[in-house]
């Protein structure tokens, strides 16, 4: 049987007619970088014939967007070895409309990767399309056995490296790609720095260490997180570890931050923010507004550890909107305040050296 982490090779990914909306983020993390899959193209209806670099945020990068699978196929010139379902669906559960396009992929002997919550191997009409087909069917969230699951330690305590999670006032405001912009510009600067992954995204991206926290039974979230970054720092010796967050410090749907404040027992916070938004995102009905960031970052605080930078999201503000926000909020709040898709993440990067170089020595590794 294949194993999960052997997964690897070409890949078209199928967003359902949602690729220019927030719901495919999943799709869009997988397009602006994967070490796990070369993407070769998209399956979307509605954005057919575009590149899906420039839809997402204007860079051509060399993915078609096609309506149909055979016709992606004749314009790549290759069959991909794997589609990715790349969006987000209401209950986690694939759309009936969108059956024919799995059952056909799988006779083409195109293997699927569902990170959607409902187990595709259990529905009998992809069960019979596989049946005389060299494809397979990879259920990404399906939850780990009892024996594979793991109690909190506290050996969290011999990882002598500074670690810093990405958590939002708010659920889809870019943590994961935060993150990984972060990481990328420390492994520029010569830092060994490696991500924890905590949703499927960052798995198909290739990232190495981690876990899927919303296929997690909860008396163990705070144990696979010790866990992931136990096995990080024992097998990398990293100078640094990012963790990617999860919804949000308050959303009343995932209320998530403790855990990682808590048991990872970070040494910072990195927290992005949409300033355009009152409500939660999807509960504007329920009208429960999003703190004002002093009270997160002193709710941060209380938890245990520090605020090291705010970051924007700001997909809803032009570049002089982004930018005099960013002024209005630093001057607020007294805190570096980036705008990754305009600014970069260097600011952060900076604090993120100095807070490596105030540990005066590293231990040597642990064997937990």
């Amino acid at each position: 049987m294949t194993s999960k982490q052997s997964i690897s090779g070409t890949a078209c990914i199928i967003t359902g007619g949602l690729l220019n909306d927030i719901h495919a983020k999943t799709a869009h993390g997988l397009i602006r970088q994967s070490d796990r899959f070369e993407i070769v193209g998209v399956l979307d209806n509605t954005s057919a014939g575009q590149d899906a670099g420039e839809i997402l945020d204007g860079e051509f990068r060399n993915i078609p967007v096609c309506a149909q699978l055979d016709e992606l196929i004749t314009k790549v010139g290759k069959t991909p070895e794997f589609a990715i379902i790349g969006m987000a669906t209401k209950g986690g559960i694939l759309p009936k409309e969108l059956y024919p396009l799995i059952i056909h992929t799988l006779e083409l002997g195109i293997s699927i990767v569902n990170g959607l919550h409902e187990t595709l191997t259990e529905i009998d009409e992809f069960a019979k399309a596989i049946y005389n087909s060299s494809a397979t069917i990879y259920d990404i969230r399906k939850p780990k056995t009892f024996s594979e699951l793991h109690f909190w330690s506290g050996k969290i305590n011999t990882v002598k490296c500074p670690k810093i999670a990405v958590l939002g006032t708010d659920c889809a405001l870019g943590k994961r790609t935060t993150g990984k912009f972060i990481v990328n510009e420390l492994r520029a600067n010569g830092y060994n720095a490696h991500m924890i992954y905590t949703g499927q995204t960052g798995w198909l991206q290739g990232t190495k260490y981690g876990f899927i926290f919303d296929s997690t039974p909860n008396d163990f979230i705070s144990g696979e997180l010790e866990h992931a970054i136990l096995d990080c720092w024992k097998n990398e010796n990293p100078d640094i570890i990012i963790l990617e967050g999860q919804s949000s410090l308050r959303n009343p749907s995932g209320p998530c931050g403790s855990e990682y404040i808590i048991s990872a027992e970070l040494d910072g916070v990195i927290l992005p923010h949409d300033p355009t938004r009152t409500f939660y995102n999807g509960l504007e009905s329920y009208g429960k507004k999003i703190p004002p960031l002093e009270e997160e970052i002193e709710l941060i605080k209380m938890l245990g550890t520090r605020t090291v930078a705010v970051t924007l999201n700001t997909q809803n503000l032009d570049t002089a909107e982004a930018q005099s926000t960013k002024l209005r909020i630093e001057e607020e709040i007294g805190l570096p305040v980036i705008a990754p898709l305009y600014d970069g993440v260097e600011v952060i990067v900076q604090s993120l050296i100095n807070m490596f170089n105030s540990y005066s020595e590293k231990s040597i590794n642990p064997n937990p």
